[in-house]
């Protein structure tokens, strides 16, 4: 593995060339937000900034897609365009919570059996560059109770670390070792650094103070589907989906057909379990009629559904859920809560 150090003033102009002539998303200042955005000319990514409020998952799994084009004639529906592809790029500033979730969706997306063939154009084509975290975002963050870190590498191709001498980039992946080509002429990283970034990565997790027992909680969802506690968690829940549009790792959505004349596009959209409509069947019949069920669904899937298909908890701890619900309906708390039934 290839190992360099960077800059610290030099950073911000390394990507602002690399989007000179390839498509670089970087967290941006808008406003009061900090957001994932596509570089314009003469923007300057953030460097320094806690995390975005908008989860990187969409550029691999956009909110809104085209799949597929068509046109009646006299042969029925056919296809009428073929969508373009996605360009090569680059995807920069990725906190290793975010970038874990990566490797979270592709074992939905690129299961072996159901693959989805424009996420995985997607993926295979982005270049992931992740900034470490030395110090915790926010104090609603939780990656290590969840199986993450705030130094983890997972889920990145280059993955840099913030030091006195500058950023440690480490080159994890093919893709990665592509990009330091275009890097410039940058110093070789010596063993010494290696060290540091232990004494980096141990003084970080310390800094987590938020934990749940998000591991734990299993055996109790196993046998406790229809348990009392289920009544207690919704009850000042709006349903307005905020916590699963912005979590980076949920992943459902619904396909439309728009047809005007006889033209015509398959739409795939963002869904989210918390919405009456999500499993509203066309008989009439909702398996799920209460936001109580729909509370349950979103625990289960994360901590037991998904463990048992992909052995892995379908949460990163990023907190963005905790940070932007409308009526704070805290996660861990809930987690917590279940773990003391």
């Amino acid at each position: 593995m290839e190992k360099r150090v960077i800059k610290k003033d030099a950073l911000a102009g390394i990507v602002q060339k690399l989007a000179e002539d390839t498509l670089v998303y970087a967290p941006v200042q808008e406003e009061d937000q900090v957001l994932f955005k596509a570089l314009k000319q003469g923007m300057a990514p953030l460097i320094d900034f806690a995390n975005a409020k908008n989860a990187p998952k969409n550029f691999f799994f956009p909110q809104t897609e085209t799949m597929l084009k068509f046109f009646r004639s006299e042969r029925g529906r056919e296809l009428s365009e073929v969508v373009e592809g996605s360009p090569e790029a680059i995807l920069f500033g990725v906190r290793p919570c975010d970038a874990r979730s990566f490797v979270l969706l592709d074992a939905v997306f690129n299961d072996p059996t159901y693959k989805d063939p424009y996420y995985i154009e997607r993926r295979e084509k982005t270049t992931i560059v992740s900034l470490g975290c030395v110090n915790p975002p926010y104090t609603t963050c939780f990656c290590t109770s969840v199986g993450g870190h705030p130094l983890s590498s997972e889920g990145a191709d280059v993955m840099l670390t913030e030091m006195e001498e500058g950023y440690l980039a480490e080159f994890l992946t093919e893709k990665g070792e592509k990009l330091l080509a275009r890097l410039g002429d940058l110093s070789a990283a010596d063993q010494g650094l290696d060290e540091k970034k232990k004494e980096i990565s141990a003084a970080a997790e310390g800094k987590i103070k938020s934990h749940i027992p998000g591991k734990e909680i299993k055996p109790w969802l196993d046998e406790n589907f229809e348990h009392p506690f289920w009544d207690t968690i919704h009850k000042s829940c709006l349903a307005c989906g905020t916590c699963t549009y912005l979590c980076p790792t949920c992943h459902c959505f619904d396909i439309t057909d728009e047809v005007k004349g006889d033209g015509g596009q398959r739409i795939r959209s963002w869904d989210s379990c918390m919405s009456w409509l999500f499993t509203m069947e066309t008989s009439g019949h909702n398996p799920r009629p209460s936001q109580k069920e729909r509370w349950r669904q979103r625990l289960m899937h994360k901590f037991r559904y998904f463990v048992d298909r992909y052995g892995a908890i379908a949460c990163v701890g990023c907190g963005r859920c905790v940070m932007y619900c409308p009526v704070n309906i805290d996660i861990r708390k809930i987690v917590t809560d279940i773990s003391k039934q």
